[in-house]
Protein backbone atom coordinates (compact mmCIF):
# COMPACT_ATOMS: atom_id res chain seq x y z
CA UNK A 1 0.00 0.00 0.00
CA UNK A 2 3.10 1.98 0.44
CA UNK A 3 4.15 1.97 -3.20
CA UNK A 4 0.94 2.71 -4.11
CA UNK A 5 0.33 5.74 -2.07
CA UNK A 6 3.78 7.11 -2.70
CA UNK A 7 3.25 6.46 -7.21
CA UNK A 8 -0.49 8.35 -6.78
CA UNK A 9 1.42 11.11 -4.60
CA UNK A 10 4.20 11.16 -7.67
CA UNK A 11 1.63 11.57 -10.25
CA UNK A 12 -0.60 14.13 -8.60
CA UNK A 13 2.15 16.53 -8.05
CA UNK A 14 2.41 15.93 -12.28
CA UNK A 15 0.31 17.55 -14.81
CA UNK A 16 -3.36 15.44 -14.47
CA UNK A 17 -3.24 15.03 -18.39
CA UNK A 18 -0.19 13.89 -19.68
CA UNK A 19 1.90 16.03 -22.90
CA UNK A 20 4.17 13.82 -23.98
CA UNK A 21 5.62 9.84 -23.46
CA UNK A 22 8.49 8.66 -24.95
CA UNK A 23 8.45 5.81 -27.63
CA UNK A 24 9.85 2.99 -25.18
CA UNK A 25 9.41 3.91 -21.37
CA UNK A 26 12.34 3.77 -18.96
CA UNK A 27 12.22 0.70 -16.73
CA UNK A 28 11.53 3.14 -13.98
CA UNK A 29 8.29 4.22 -15.37
CA UNK A 30 7.42 0.49 -16.39
CA UNK A 31 8.39 -0.57 -12.94
CA UNK A 32 5.90 2.55 -11.53
CA UNK A 33 3.60 1.79 -14.10
CA UNK A 34 3.26 -2.20 -13.49
CA UNK A 35 2.95 -1.74 -10.09
CA UNK A 36 0.15 0.48 -10.38
CA UNK A 37 -1.77 -1.49 -12.64
CA UNK A 38 -1.23 -3.93 -10.00
CA UNK A 39 -2.94 -2.30 -7.81
CA UNK A 40 -5.63 -0.95 -9.84
CA UNK A 41 -6.42 -4.97 -10.72
CA UNK A 42 -7.02 -5.67 -6.66
CA UNK A 43 -9.50 -2.84 -6.57
CA UNK A 44 -11.07 -3.10 -9.91
CA UNK A 45 -15.01 -3.87 -9.99
CA UNK A 46 -14.75 -4.43 -13.47
CA UNK A 47 -13.75 -8.17 -14.19
CA UNK A 48 -13.11 -6.94 -18.19
CA UNK A 49 -10.78 -3.86 -17.43
CA UNK A 50 -9.05 -5.81 -14.66
CA UNK A 51 -8.31 -8.57 -17.01
CA UNK A 52 -7.21 -5.82 -19.75
CA UNK A 53 -4.63 -4.57 -17.15
CA UNK A 54 -4.11 -8.20 -16.13
CA UNK A 55 -2.85 -9.15 -19.76
CA UNK A 56 -1.05 -5.78 -20.49
CA UNK A 57 1.14 -6.06 -17.27
CA UNK A 58 2.36 -9.89 -18.20
CA UNK A 59 2.94 -8.46 -22.14
CA UNK A 60 4.99 -5.69 -20.81
CA UNK A 61 6.92 -7.61 -18.19
CA UNK A 62 7.94 -9.72 -20.91
CA UNK A 63 8.80 -7.08 -23.68
CA UNK A 64 9.14 -3.87 -21.80
CA UNK A 65 10.14 -2.29 -24.95
CA UNK A 66 6.60 -3.25 -26.57
CA UNK A 67 3.84 -1.58 -27.10
CA UNK A 68 1.93 -2.91 -24.71
CA UNK A 69 4.97 -1.56 -22.27
CA UNK A 70 4.35 1.83 -23.73
CA UNK A 71 0.83 1.70 -23.65
CA UNK A 72 0.64 0.56 -19.53
CA UNK A 73 2.84 3.75 -19.00
CA UNK A 74 0.40 5.91 -20.97
CA UNK A 75 -2.14 4.46 -18.79
CA UNK A 76 -1.10 5.70 -15.75
CA UNK A 77 0.76 8.81 -16.79
CA UNK A 78 -1.49 11.00 -14.57
CA UNK A 79 -5.20 11.08 -14.55
CA UNK A 80 -8.57 12.17 -16.54
CA UNK A 81 -8.16 16.35 -16.14
CA UNK A 82 -12.06 17.19 -14.14
CA UNK A 83 -13.01 20.10 -14.54
CA UNK A 84 -15.92 22.25 -15.48
CA UNK A 85 -17.13 20.02 -18.24
CA UNK A 86 -16.69 16.67 -15.13
CA UNK A 87 -14.95 13.84 -17.17
CA UNK A 88 -14.65 12.66 -20.96
CA UNK A 89 -12.34 10.15 -22.18
CA UNK A 90 -11.89 6.86 -24.01
CA UNK A 91 -13.20 3.72 -22.22
CA UNK A 92 -10.63 1.57 -20.85
CA UNK A 93 -8.53 0.65 -17.41
CA UNK A 94 -6.79 2.94 -15.43
CA UNK A 95 -6.42 6.25 -14.33
CA UNK A 96 -6.38 8.06 -17.82
CA UNK A 97 -9.68 6.49 -19.12
CA UNK A 98 -13.32 6.06 -18.32
CA UNK A 99 -13.99 3.30 -16.24
CA UNK A 100 -16.23 1.83 -13.13
CA UNK A 101 -13.49 2.29 -10.89
CA UNK A 102 -12.94 5.95 -11.96
CA UNK A 103 -16.47 6.43 -11.82
CA UNK A 104 -16.42 5.40 -8.26
CA UNK A 105 -13.92 7.88 -6.96
CA UNK A 106 -15.25 10.66 -8.95
CA UNK A 107 -18.22 10.15 -7.03
CA UNK A 108 -17.00 9.94 -4.01
CA UNK A 109 -14.75 12.39 -4.18
CA UNK A 110 -18.24 14.89 -5.31
CA UNK A 111 -20.28 13.31 -2.35
CA UNK A 112 -17.45 13.78 0.80
CA UNK A 113 -17.53 17.54 -1.41
CA UNK A 114 -20.93 18.34 -0.98
CA UNK A 115 -21.03 17.15 2.35
CA UNK A 116 -17.93 19.30 3.24
CA UNK A 117 -19.96 22.28 2.00
CA UNK A 118 -23.01 21.41 4.43
CA UNK A 119 -24.68 18.46 2.77
CA UNK A 120 -24.75 15.66 5.14
CA UNK A 121 -26.96 13.27 3.34
CA UNK A 122 -26.84 14.57 -0.24
CA UNK A 123 -29.39 14.15 -3.26
CA UNK A 124 -28.33 13.51 -6.06
CA UNK A 125 -30.20 12.79 -9.56
CA UNK A 126 -28.22 10.52 -11.71
CA UNK A 127 -28.82 10.35 -15.60
CA UNK A 128 -27.59 7.75 -18.02
CA UNK A 129 -27.22 7.22 -22.00
CA UNK A 130 -27.19 4.26 -24.14
CA UNK A 131 -23.34 4.72 -25.13
CA UNK A 132 -21.18 1.69 -23.69
CA UNK A 133 -21.05 1.54 -20.44
CA UNK A 134 -23.29 4.00 -19.72
CA UNK A 135 -26.10 2.24 -17.34
CA UNK A 136 -23.08 0.34 -15.27
CA UNK A 137 -21.55 3.77 -14.61
CA UNK A 138 -24.73 4.99 -13.44
CA UNK A 139 -25.55 2.00 -11.08
CA UNK A 140 -21.75 2.87 -9.62
CA UNK A 141 -22.39 6.40 -9.41
CA UNK A 142 -26.14 5.56 -7.44
CA UNK A 143 -23.94 2.90 -5.42
CA UNK A 144 -21.15 5.35 -3.69
CA UNK A 145 -23.66 7.59 -3.41
CA UNK A 146 -26.09 5.99 -1.55
CA UNK A 147 -23.20 4.15 0.64
CA UNK A 148 -21.88 7.23 1.50
CA UNK A 149 -25.01 8.49 3.41
CA UNK A 150 -26.97 10.36 0.29
CA UNK A 151 -29.98 9.70 -1.32
CA UNK A 152 -29.18 8.76 -4.80
CA UNK A 153 -32.38 9.26 -7.48
CA UNK A 154 -31.99 7.67 -10.54
CA UNK A 155 -33.18 8.48 -13.94
CA UNK A 156 -35.89 4.88 -15.17
CA UNK A 157 -34.55 4.60 -18.57
CA UNK A 158 -31.62 6.11 -20.93
CA UNK A 159 -32.56 9.57 -21.73
CA UNK A 160 -31.71 12.98 -23.06
CA UNK A 161 -29.54 15.21 -20.48
CA UNK A 162 -31.88 17.56 -20.31
CA UNK A 163 -33.99 15.61 -18.35
CA UNK A 164 -31.09 15.31 -15.84
CA UNK A 165 -30.93 18.76 -15.79
CA UNK A 166 -34.58 19.84 -15.63
CA UNK A 167 -34.97 17.04 -12.85
CA UNK A 168 -32.01 18.57 -10.54
CA UNK A 169 -34.36 21.52 -10.29
CA UNK A 170 -37.80 19.40 -9.97
CA UNK A 171 -35.93 17.44 -7.33
CA UNK A 172 -34.19 20.25 -5.03
CA UNK A 173 -31.33 17.75 -5.37
CA UNK A 174 -27.65 19.19 -4.22
CA UNK A 175 -26.31 17.47 -7.46
CA UNK A 176 -26.78 16.02 -10.48
CA UNK A 177 -24.87 13.65 -12.74
CA UNK A 178 -25.15 12.90 -16.24
CA UNK A 179 -23.38 9.70 -18.04
CA UNK A 180 -22.57 10.69 -21.16
CA UNK A 181 -19.88 11.80 -23.64
CA UNK A 182 -22.71 13.66 -26.01
CA UNK A 183 -21.31 14.17 -29.36
CA UNK A 184 -17.85 12.40 -29.26
CA UNK A 185 -16.73 9.45 -30.51
CA UNK A 186 -18.41 6.05 -30.09
CA UNK A 187 -14.82 4.97 -27.67
CA UNK A 188 -15.49 7.28 -25.41
CA UNK A 189 -17.92 8.03 -22.60
CA UNK A 190 -18.14 10.84 -19.65
CA UNK A 191 -19.46 12.24 -16.68
CA UNK A 192 -21.50 15.29 -16.68
CA UNK A 193 -21.67 17.13 -13.04
CA UNK A 194 -24.57 19.68 -12.24
CA UNK A 195 -24.37 21.39 -8.94
CA UNK A 196 -28.07 22.50 -7.13
CA UNK A 197 -28.54 25.30 -9.04
CA UNK A 198 -29.36 23.18 -11.84
CA UNK A 199 -25.98 24.77 -14.27
CA UNK A 200 -23.12 22.54 -14.79
CA UNK A 201 -20.22 23.80 -12.49
CA UNK A 202 -17.44 26.88 -13.09
CA UNK A 203 -14.04 27.91 -10.55
CA UNK A 204 -13.57 27.05 -7.57
CA UNK A 205 -15.84 23.91 -7.12
CA UNK A 206 -14.16 22.34 -10.30
CA UNK A 207 -10.72 22.27 -8.82
CA UNK A 208 -12.47 22.18 -5.29
CA UNK A 209 -13.91 18.59 -6.68
CA UNK A 210 -10.56 17.51 -8.41
CA UNK A 211 -8.91 17.86 -4.91
CA UNK A 212 -11.32 16.13 -3.68
CA UNK A 213 -10.97 12.95 -6.40
CA UNK A 214 -7.47 12.99 -5.65
CA UNK A 215 -7.74 11.94 -2.17
CA UNK A 216 -9.78 9.12 -2.66
CA UNK A 217 -7.45 8.46 -5.30
CA UNK A 218 -4.42 8.41 -2.70
CA UNK A 219 -6.35 6.50 -0.10
CA UNK A 220 -8.90 3.57 0.60
CA UNK A 221 -12.14 3.26 -1.57
CA UNK A 222 -15.29 2.64 0.93
CA UNK A 223 -16.96 -0.41 0.32
CA UNK A 224 -19.85 0.31 -2.25
CA UNK A 225 -23.32 -1.34 -1.87
CA UNK A 226 -25.14 -1.13 -5.16
CA UNK A 227 -28.28 -2.77 -3.63
CA UNK A 228 -28.46 0.03 -1.29
CA UNK A 229 -31.89 1.35 0.04
CA UNK A 230 -31.22 4.69 -0.19
CA UNK A 231 -31.15 4.31 -3.92
CA UNK A 232 -34.18 5.20 -6.01
CA UNK A 233 -35.61 4.67 -9.20
CA UNK A 234 -37.27 8.07 -10.67
CA UNK A 235 -40.34 6.86 -12.15
CA UNK A 236 -41.56 8.52 -15.57
CA UNK A 237 -43.40 11.28 -13.90
CA UNK A 238 -39.77 12.84 -14.21
CA UNK A 239 -39.59 12.16 -17.89
CA UNK A 240 -42.98 13.65 -18.44
CA UNK A 241 -42.25 16.84 -16.31
CA UNK A 242 -39.60 17.80 -18.96
CA UNK A 243 -41.74 17.32 -21.35
CA UNK A 244 -44.41 19.66 -19.89
CA UNK A 245 -41.68 22.16 -19.34
CA UNK A 246 -40.98 22.41 -23.24
CA UNK A 247 -44.52 22.71 -24.29
CA UNK A 248 -44.75 25.25 -22.12
CA UNK A 249 -41.80 27.24 -23.69
CA UNK A 250 -44.12 27.63 -26.92
CA UNK A 251 -45.67 30.81 -27.39
CA UNK A 252 -48.30 30.61 -30.30
CA UNK A 253 -50.67 27.78 -31.06
CA UNK A 254 -49.46 27.44 -34.91
CA UNK A 255 -48.26 23.87 -35.64
CA UNK A 256 -48.55 22.95 -39.27
CA UNK A 257 -45.25 21.82 -40.54
CA UNK A 258 -43.82 19.40 -42.61
CA UNK A 259 -40.48 17.64 -39.92
CA UNK A 260 -38.03 15.50 -40.56
CA UNK A 261 -36.49 14.48 -37.40
CA UNK A 262 -33.00 11.83 -36.67
CA UNK A 263 -31.83 11.53 -33.39
CA UNK A 264 -28.20 10.50 -34.45
CA UNK A 265 -28.51 7.37 -32.66
CA UNK A 266 -29.23 8.69 -29.40
CA UNK A 267 -31.75 8.76 -26.94
CA UNK A 268 -33.66 11.89 -28.19
CA UNK A 269 -35.81 9.63 -30.47
CA UNK A 270 -38.72 8.46 -28.34
CA UNK A 271 -38.52 11.70 -26.12
CA UNK A 272 -38.83 14.23 -28.96
CA UNK A 273 -41.50 12.35 -30.84
CA UNK A 274 -43.73 12.32 -27.34
CA UNK A 275 -43.04 16.13 -27.70
CA UNK A 276 -44.27 16.68 -30.46
CA UNK A 277 -47.63 15.13 -30.36
CA UNK A 278 -48.15 16.41 -26.72
CA UNK A 279 -47.34 20.29 -28.43
CA UNK A 280 -49.80 19.30 -31.15
CA UNK A 281 -47.41 19.03 -34.08
CA UNK A 282 -48.01 16.58 -36.89
CA UNK A 283 -45.26 13.68 -35.70
CA UNK A 284 -42.03 14.09 -37.71
CA UNK A 285 -40.96 12.27 -40.44
CA UNK A 286 -38.21 9.50 -38.66
CA UNK A 287 -34.73 8.14 -40.08
CA UNK A 288 -35.61 5.20 -39.13
CA UNK A 289 -32.28 3.96 -39.72
CA UNK A 290 -31.06 6.47 -36.95
CA UNK A 291 -33.59 6.32 -34.26
CA UNK A 292 -33.19 3.78 -31.79
CA UNK A 293 -30.21 4.71 -29.40
CA UNK A 294 -26.94 2.48 -30.55
CA UNK A 295 -23.80 3.05 -29.21
CA UNK A 296 -21.47 1.73 -32.12
CA UNK A 297 -23.56 4.53 -34.37
CA UNK A 298 -23.27 2.59 -37.64
CA UNK A 299 -24.42 4.79 -40.09
CA UNK A 300 -22.17 7.92 -39.08
CA UNK A 301 -18.29 8.56 -39.35
CA UNK A 302 -18.63 11.15 -35.66
CA UNK A 303 -21.69 11.62 -34.31
CA UNK A 304 -22.20 15.12 -34.24
CA UNK A 305 -24.62 17.18 -36.18
CA UNK A 306 -22.15 19.20 -37.14
CA UNK A 307 -19.81 17.25 -38.68
CA UNK A 308 -19.69 16.52 -42.84
CA UNK A 309 -22.33 13.79 -43.93
CA UNK A 310 -23.65 13.07 -40.77
CA UNK A 311 -27.36 14.85 -42.15
CA UNK A 312 -27.39 12.67 -45.37
CA UNK A 313 -30.10 10.38 -44.21
CA UNK A 314 -31.95 12.92 -42.79
CA UNK A 315 -31.55 15.52 -45.90
CA UNK A 316 -32.43 12.76 -48.49
CA UNK A 317 -36.09 11.94 -46.05
CA UNK A 318 -37.03 15.81 -46.13
CA UNK A 319 -36.15 15.68 -50.04
CA UNK A 320 -38.39 12.62 -50.18
CA UNK A 321 -41.23 14.16 -48.37
CA UNK A 322 -41.03 17.51 -49.54
CA UNK A 323 -40.76 18.61 -45.60
CA UNK A 324 -40.41 22.37 -44.28
CA UNK A 325 -38.11 21.70 -41.83
CA UNK A 326 -35.29 19.03 -40.88
CA UNK A 327 -34.36 18.62 -37.22
CA UNK A 328 -31.52 16.53 -35.72
CA UNK A 329 -30.41 16.58 -31.67
CA UNK A 330 -26.74 14.94 -30.82
CA UNK A 331 -26.70 11.56 -29.14
CA UNK A 332 -27.65 13.29 -25.86
CA UNK A 333 -30.59 15.17 -27.27
CA UNK A 334 -28.97 18.87 -26.13
CA UNK A 335 -28.06 20.02 -29.49
CA UNK A 336 -30.00 21.05 -31.86
CA UNK A 337 -29.36 21.16 -35.69
CA UNK A 338 -31.54 22.24 -38.48
CA UNK A 339 -32.09 21.85 -42.31
CA UNK A 340 -34.65 24.04 -44.85
CA UNK A 341 -35.48 23.63 -48.50
CA UNK A 342 -32.52 25.70 -49.86
CA UNK A 343 -33.12 29.34 -51.42
CA UNK A 344 -33.11 27.52 -54.92
CA UNK A 345 -35.28 24.92 -54.03
CA UNK A 346 -33.28 22.41 -55.16
CA UNK A 347 -32.35 20.21 -52.07
CA UNK A 348 -31.84 21.27 -48.43
CA UNK A 349 -29.31 23.25 -46.60
CA UNK A 350 -28.23 22.76 -42.75
CA UNK A 351 -28.40 26.51 -41.08
CA UNK A 352 -25.48 27.56 -38.72
CA UNK A 353 -25.06 27.26 -35.10
CA UNK A 354 -26.00 31.10 -35.27
CA UNK A 355 -28.73 31.40 -37.63
CA UNK A 356 -30.08 28.86 -35.74
CA UNK A 357 -29.62 31.30 -32.46
CA UNK A 358 -30.81 34.12 -34.06
CA UNK A 359 -33.97 32.99 -36.23
CA UNK A 360 -35.32 31.46 -32.49
CA UNK A 361 -34.19 34.68 -31.08
CA UNK A 362 -36.20 36.44 -33.63
CA UNK A 363 -39.05 34.84 -33.02
CA UNK A 364 -39.18 34.30 -28.91
CA UNK A 365 -38.28 38.19 -28.86
CA UNK A 366 -41.30 38.98 -31.36
CA UNK A 367 -43.16 37.06 -29.12
CA UNK A 368 -42.62 37.96 -25.28
CA UNK A 369 -42.88 41.53 -23.81
CA UNK A 370 -41.06 43.18 -20.70
CA UNK A 371 -38.53 45.39 -19.16
CA UNK A 372 -36.95 42.28 -17.35
CA UNK A 373 -36.26 40.58 -20.20
CA UNK A 374 -32.23 39.33 -21.35
CA UNK A 375 -30.76 37.23 -23.90
CA UNK A 376 -26.99 35.99 -23.38
CA UNK A 377 -24.50 34.25 -26.17
CA UNK A 378 -21.13 32.77 -25.94
CA UNK A 379 -18.57 35.46 -26.85
CA UNK A 380 -17.18 33.03 -30.02
CA UNK A 381 -21.14 33.09 -31.22
CA UNK A 382 -22.51 36.37 -33.42
CA UNK A 383 -22.75 39.55 -32.23
CA UNK A 384 -25.68 39.51 -34.26
CA UNK A 385 -27.87 38.74 -31.41
CA UNK A 386 -26.09 41.91 -29.40
CA UNK A 387 -27.73 44.10 -32.39
CA UNK A 388 -30.93 42.55 -31.95
CA UNK A 389 -31.76 42.59 -28.38
CA UNK A 390 -30.34 46.76 -28.28
CA UNK A 391 -33.47 46.99 -30.60
CA UNK A 392 -36.26 45.12 -28.52
CA UNK A 393 -34.72 47.15 -25.50
CA UNK A 394 -33.57 43.57 -24.08
CA UNK A 395 -30.28 43.43 -22.08
CA UNK A 396 -27.64 40.94 -23.69
CA UNK A 397 -25.46 39.50 -22.01
CA UNK A 398 -22.23 38.01 -23.51
CA UNK A 399 -20.41 35.23 -21.56
CA UNK A 400 -17.52 32.71 -22.12
CA UNK A 401 -17.63 29.63 -24.11
CA UNK A 402 -19.86 26.88 -22.73
CA UNK A 403 -23.54 26.64 -21.05
CA UNK A 404 -22.23 26.82 -17.54
CA UNK A 405 -21.51 30.59 -18.68
CA UNK A 406 -24.74 30.83 -20.68
CA UNK A 407 -27.08 29.97 -18.22
CA UNK A 408 -25.39 31.49 -15.48
CA UNK A 409 -27.21 34.91 -15.86
CA UNK A 410 -30.33 32.87 -14.97
CA UNK A 411 -28.93 32.35 -11.11
CA UNK A 412 -26.48 35.37 -11.37
CA UNK A 413 -29.37 38.11 -12.75
CA UNK A 414 -32.75 37.20 -10.69
CA UNK A 415 -34.00 40.40 -11.47
CA UNK A 416 -34.12 39.37 -15.13
CA UNK A 417 -35.96 36.56 -16.98
CA UNK A 418 -33.54 34.64 -20.24
CA UNK A 419 -35.49 34.50 -23.35
CA UNK A 420 -32.77 32.62 -24.81
CA UNK A 421 -29.08 31.70 -23.96
CA UNK A 422 -27.59 30.17 -27.28
CA UNK A 423 -24.15 29.17 -27.88
CA UNK A 424 -22.68 28.85 -31.81
CA UNK A 425 -22.45 24.75 -31.27
CA UNK A 426 -25.92 24.46 -31.76
CA UNK A 427 -26.50 24.93 -28.41
CA UNK A 428 -29.66 26.65 -27.17
CA UNK A 429 -31.72 27.27 -23.74
CA UNK A 430 -35.18 28.56 -24.28
CA UNK A 431 -36.40 29.96 -20.76
CA UNK A 432 -34.82 28.58 -17.61
CA UNK A 433 -37.05 25.62 -17.00
CA UNK A 434 -34.12 23.93 -17.83
CA UNK A 435 -30.28 25.81 -17.10
CA UNK A 436 -28.46 24.33 -19.96
CA UNK A 437 -28.50 23.47 -23.64
CA UNK A 438 -31.72 21.53 -24.57
CA UNK A 439 -32.22 20.04 -28.15
CA UNK A 440 -35.63 18.92 -26.88
CA UNK A 441 -37.19 22.49 -26.14
CA UNK A 442 -35.19 24.35 -28.86
CA UNK A 443 -36.79 21.70 -31.40
CA UNK A 444 -40.21 22.47 -30.34
CA UNK A 445 -39.51 26.39 -30.47
CA UNK A 446 -37.98 25.85 -34.22
CA UNK A 447 -41.02 23.76 -35.38
CA UNK A 448 -43.13 26.79 -34.11
CA UNK A 449 -41.25 29.42 -35.84
CA UNK A 450 -41.72 27.47 -39.09
CA UNK A 451 -44.84 27.09 -39.03
CA UNK A 452 -45.36 30.35 -38.13
CA UNK A 453 -43.28 31.94 -40.97
CA UNK A 454 -45.19 29.37 -43.43
CA UNK A 455 -48.59 30.50 -42.04
CA UNK A 456 -47.54 34.09 -42.47
CA UNK A 457 -46.21 33.10 -46.30
CA UNK A 458 -42.86 33.21 -45.32
CA UNK A 459 -39.58 31.05 -45.29
CA UNK A 460 -36.78 31.03 -42.32
CA UNK A 461 -34.69 32.79 -45.08
CA UNK A 462 -36.94 35.75 -45.32
CA UNK A 463 -36.95 35.85 -42.03
CA UNK A 464 -32.55 35.40 -42.00
CA UNK A 465 -32.36 38.82 -44.83
CA UNK A 466 -34.94 40.70 -43.14
CA UNK A 467 -32.40 40.59 -39.74
CA UNK A 468 -29.68 41.32 -42.41
CA UNK A 469 -31.30 44.51 -43.21
CA UNK A 470 -32.07 45.57 -39.72
CA UNK A 471 -28.78 45.09 -38.44
CA UNK A 472 -26.31 44.20 -41.27
CA UNK A 473 -25.35 40.84 -42.77
CA UNK A 474 -23.76 38.42 -40.19
CA UNK A 475 -21.39 35.34 -41.56
CA UNK A 476 -19.97 33.06 -39.27
CA UNK A 477 -17.44 30.48 -39.98
CA UNK A 478 -14.92 27.99 -38.44
CA UNK A 479 -10.98 27.16 -38.87
CA UNK A 480 -11.08 23.44 -37.23
CA UNK A 481 -6.94 22.57 -36.53
CA UNK A 482 -7.36 18.47 -35.21
CA UNK A 483 -4.43 17.99 -32.57
CA UNK A 484 -4.66 14.26 -31.92
CA UNK A 485 -2.26 12.18 -29.96
CA UNK A 486 -0.59 12.40 -26.67
CA UNK A 487 1.41 15.64 -27.27
CA UNK A 488 -1.71 17.06 -28.98
CA UNK A 489 -2.41 19.90 -25.98
CA UNK A 490 1.27 20.66 -25.94
CA UNK A 491 1.06 21.70 -29.71
CA UNK A 492 -2.49 22.83 -29.20
CA UNK A 493 -1.04 25.43 -26.37
CA UNK A 494 2.24 26.58 -28.50
CA UNK A 495 -0.21 27.27 -31.71
CA UNK A 496 -2.12 29.84 -29.19
CA UNK A 497 1.05 31.15 -27.57
CA UNK A 498 2.64 31.92 -30.98
CA UNK A 499 -0.59 33.80 -31.94
CA UNK A 500 -0.83 35.71 -29.03
CA UNK A 501 2.53 36.33 -29.31
CA UNK A 502 2.82 36.96 -32.94
CA UNK A 503 -0.41 38.22 -34.39
CA UNK A 504 -0.57 39.16 -37.87
CA UNK A 505 -0.94 42.57 -38.67
CA UNK A 506 -2.73 41.86 -41.85
CA UNK A 507 -5.18 39.48 -42.81
CA UNK A 508 -7.29 38.29 -45.55
CA UNK A 509 -6.27 42.20 -46.89
CA UNK A 510 -8.15 43.55 -42.93
CA UNK A 511 -5.84 45.32 -40.86
CA UNK A 512 -5.53 44.57 -37.23
CA UNK A 513 -7.39 47.18 -35.04
CA UNK A 514 -7.67 45.68 -31.74
CA UNK A 515 -6.42 42.25 -29.91
CA UNK A 516 -6.71 41.35 -26.41
CA UNK A 517 -6.35 38.06 -24.66
CA UNK A 518 -8.49 36.76 -22.80
CA UNK A 519 -6.18 34.83 -20.38
CA UNK A 520 -5.50 37.99 -18.86
CA UNK A 521 -8.88 38.63 -18.20
CA UNK A 522 -11.28 41.46 -18.18
CA UNK A 523 -14.85 42.00 -18.96
CA UNK A 524 -14.90 38.21 -18.57
CA UNK A 525 -13.62 35.76 -16.36
CA UNK A 526 -9.83 34.33 -17.89
CA UNK A 527 -10.05 31.90 -20.01
CA UNK A 528 -7.32 30.51 -23.14
CA UNK A 529 -8.02 32.49 -26.02
CA UNK A 530 -7.58 35.58 -28.20
CA UNK A 531 -9.28 38.19 -29.95
CA UNK A 532 -8.70 40.19 -32.96
CA UNK A 533 -10.59 42.36 -34.52
CA UNK A 534 -9.76 43.69 -38.26
CA UNK A 535 -11.01 46.77 -40.09
CA UNK A 536 -14.08 46.04 -42.12
CA UNK A 537 -16.06 44.84 -39.81
CA UNK A 538 -14.52 41.26 -38.89
CA UNK A 539 -13.58 39.82 -35.62
CA UNK A 540 -11.38 36.26 -35.08
CA UNK A 541 -11.33 34.49 -31.92
CA UNK A 542 -9.36 31.67 -31.38
CA UNK A 543 -9.61 29.37 -28.55
CA UNK A 544 -8.77 25.58 -27.51
CA UNK A 545 -11.74 23.10 -27.37
CA UNK A 546 -13.47 22.42 -23.86
CA UNK A 547 -14.24 18.54 -24.93
CA UNK A 548 -12.04 17.86 -27.94
CA UNK A 549 -8.35 17.86 -28.84
CA UNK A 550 -8.90 21.19 -31.19
CA UNK A 551 -7.64 24.28 -31.51
CA UNK A 552 -10.62 26.39 -32.69
CA UNK A 553 -10.66 30.03 -34.75
CA UNK A 554 -14.22 31.66 -34.81
CA UNK A 555 -14.77 34.33 -37.55
CA UNK A 556 -17.22 36.55 -38.16
CA UNK A 557 -17.69 39.30 -41.08
CA UNK A 558 -20.27 42.17 -41.16
CA UNK A 559 -21.82 43.50 -44.32
CA UNK A 560 -24.15 46.50 -44.25
CA UNK A 561 -26.87 46.14 -46.05
CA UNK A 562 -29.04 49.00 -47.16
CA UNK A 563 -32.30 47.34 -49.01
CA UNK A 564 -33.65 43.77 -50.21
CA UNK A 565 -31.61 44.57 -53.50
CA UNK A 566 -28.22 44.61 -51.94
CA UNK A 567 -28.57 41.48 -50.03
CA UNK A 568 -27.22 39.26 -52.55
CA UNK A 569 -24.33 41.20 -54.06
CA UNK A 570 -23.46 41.40 -49.85
CA UNK A 571 -23.83 37.94 -49.56
CA UNK A 572 -21.11 37.26 -51.87
CA UNK A 573 -18.93 39.79 -50.76
CA UNK A 574 -19.62 38.65 -47.00
CA UNK A 575 -18.85 35.13 -48.44
CA UNK A 576 -15.82 36.03 -50.28
CA UNK A 577 -14.40 38.05 -47.35
CA UNK A 578 -14.77 35.07 -44.70
CA UNK A 579 -13.05 32.26 -47.10
CA UNK A 580 -10.47 34.37 -47.17
CA UNK A 581 -10.04 34.54 -43.54
CA UNK A 582 -10.58 30.76 -43.47
CA UNK A 583 -7.94 30.21 -46.16
CA UNK A 584 -5.28 32.38 -44.48
CA UNK A 585 -6.06 31.50 -41.08
CA UNK A 586 -5.33 27.45 -41.97
CA UNK A 587 -2.30 28.80 -43.23
CA UNK A 588 -1.16 30.17 -40.71
CA UNK A 589 -1.65 26.84 -38.15
CA UNK A 590 -0.99 24.13 -40.46
CA UNK A 591 2.60 26.18 -41.76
Amino acid sequence: MALWVRAWRKLRDNPRVSTSLPSAPTSDELATASDLAGRWVEIDPDPATAGELKAMIAAAQEAPSSAAATGLVALFNGRIAFGTAGLRAALGPGPTRMNRLVVRQTTTGLVRWLQAQGSPNPTVVIGYDARHGSAAFADDTAGVVASLGGRALVLPRPLPTPVLAHAVLAEHADAGVMITASHNPPADNGYKLYLADGIQLVSPADGEIADAIDLVANGDLPPIDLGHVHIERLSEDAVSAHIDAAVGALKLTTRSVRSVYTAMHGVGGRHLVNAFEQAGFPAPELVIEQFEPDPDFPTVAFPNPEEPGALDLALALAKEFDADLVIANDPDADRLALAIPSRSGSGFEALTGDQIGALLADHLLRHTSGADRMVSNSIVSSQLLGRMAAAHGVEHIETLTGFKWVARPIVDRPDRRLVIGYEEALGYCVGDAVRDKDGISAALVAAEMTADALANGETLWDRLDRLAIEHGLHLTGPVTVRLPGIDGVARRTALLADLIANPPSTLAGAHLVEQLDLSLGRDLPPTPGFVMRFDEQTRVIVRPSGTEPKLKAYIEVVEAVSNIVDLTAARERARARLEKFQTELDQRFSG
